[in-house]
């Protein structure tokens, strides 16, 4: 049986802290009305990447956080995360006070 080969390499993904940084030098470069179209592409195309980059390791993040709670003997035990639900918004547009 042939021997299996690895993928090819690709350029490393840069950290969530790095494309965060990126992306804001993106958004300002973009904002600048100087630059041409062709960069605008570019700069765009490029800030979807590091979105996608951003959200695949955030959703990783968010997969191997735990919550450390104590049991009613007072021992930590480990529970798996749970996002909540995002609220629906309230009809009617007025503030509910209770």
């Amino acid at each position: 049986m042939p021997a299996k080969t690895p993928p090819p390499k690709t350029a490393e993904q840069p950290s969530f802290e790095s494309a965060i940084e990126r992306l804001e030098l993106i958004v300002a470069q973009m904002e600048n009305d100087k630059l041409p179209l062709e960069d605008l592409l570019v700069r765009y195309e490029e800030g979807i990447k590091l979105v996608a980059v951003c959200s695949e390791k955030l959703d990783a993040a968010e997969k191997k956080i735990t919550i450390i709670t104590r049991d009613a003997a007072g021992q930590p035990r480990l529970e798996e995360f749970e996002p909540e639900e995002k609220a629906a918004p309230s009809q009617g547009g007025g503030v509910a006070l209770f």
